[in-house]
């Protein structure tokens, strides 16, 4: 048998395994690892944080296949050498392909207090916490959130409607999107405006504490603050000795598979590549892992596309958006149509 071992059933991992079980061969069996017995819509969390969206809404069901082994446990290394895993209280997995599909964790920059006194949208287990919280601030209240970049718009505008009554802003070290093209940017900003959310640029936080976020010599005084200012790949991929990019992704060949570990494959956040990680990323190199694993199986050769992304979209709210599609923007109620219809093709896909 070749054991094939997938590690995250997230966007990557998931899309790997229901791909592989597609079309697999009688002499291949599959093992997904993951910490939860289910898989999650990471780009709804925001919604989940708000309160609009319960977690029932952004569960997705793993696949049941007689070939389909799934673990739940917690990976502490890999073993490139004895080509095996190495789980929390569990024995060693051995493979004769790995998937690394583990996603990314907050990057706090080494700001003190940071990871103490901040809550996140990373992980489920995380954004749970961060809805606790954030429902529990008193009537007018101040939530700060820290990054203004899409996930920290998201949650802006997305708790900006379900709670009316709190005093929201959104601190950033540059300035709003700013990875976006201006006219968008302009229009987010406009949105903001007009829904009261208070918008700070240049803010540089060198420290925080309970209740007080540091912008140098400036207090800035929260009931919560919102850490969406930074990711970077989970710990395990931190602490490989392997080459890796400038933002710690770890640097793979153009099968997506790592040059010194030869039949292991990198997707994801993990993964160095010329786009922003995202969801759709990992979901294509999860399709060109699949299709270098099958030509392989059948002693092909194989040579793969450039991955053609199809653009970014995110909302604001329930009624209204922002996309980019190649060089074009799309605002309003077009591009959040468009992402509740990505939403739905994803619960159908995964479920």
């Amino acid at each position: 048998m070749k054991n094939i071992i997938v590690l995250g059933g997230g966007y990557g991992g998931l899309t790997a395994v229901q791909e592989l079980l597609s079309n697999i061969p009688a002499d291949v069996r599959v093992t997904l690892v993951d910490r939860m017995p289910f898989g999650s819509l990471k780009t709804e969390f925001y919604s989940l944080a708000a309160g609009t969206a319960s977690e029932k809404d952004i569960r997705v069901s793993f696949p049941s296949h007689p070939q389909l082994q799934i673990v739940y446990g917690e990976v502490l290394g890999v073993s490139f050498e004895d080509k095996c895993v190495h789980l929390l209280n569990s024995d060693p997995l051995f493979y004769d392909s790995l998937i690394v599909a583990l996603g990314c964790t907050d990057n706090y920059h080494g700001i003190e207090g940071a990871a103490e006194f901040t809550v996140s949208v990373q992980s489920l287990s995380a954004t749970r916490k961060t809805y606790q919280m954030l429902n529990d601030v008193r009537p007018y209240g101040q939530v700060s959130i820290i990054g203004g970049g899409l996930s920290g718009v998201e949650v802006a505008s997305e708790l900006r409607e379900s709670r009316p009554d709190l005093n929201i802003r959104i601190l950033d070290r540059s300035s709003l999107m700013s990875a976006f093209p201006t006219k968008l940017q302009k229009f987010v900003a406009s949105w903001f405006m007009e829904h009261d959310v208070e918008l700070r640029s240049g803010i540089h936080t060198t420290r925080i504490e309970q209740g007080i976020i540091h912008n140098g010599n400036e207090e800035i005084h929260t009931d919560v603050a919102v850490w969406t200012a930074g990711i970077q790949p989970v710990k395990l991929v931190q602490d490989l000795i392997l080459p890796k990019d400038n933002q710690g992704r770890l640097i793979v060949n153009e099968f997506h598979e790592l040059p010194d570990a030869p039949d292991v494959y990198v997707i994801g956040d993990c993964s160095s590549q010329p786009f922003s990680p995202s969801g759709q990323l990992a979901q294509a190199q999860a399709h060109q892992v699949v299709q270098v694993l099958q030509a392989r199986w059948n002693n092909k050769t194989i040579k793969l596309p450039r991955i053609q992304l199809k653009g970014t979209v995110g909302s604001l709210g329930k009624k209204s958006g922002f996309a980019v599609m190649g060089k074009t923007s799309l605002m309003g109620r077009i591009p959040r149509m468009l992402k509740s219809g990505v939403l739905w093709k994803s619960r159908r896909h995964f479920g």
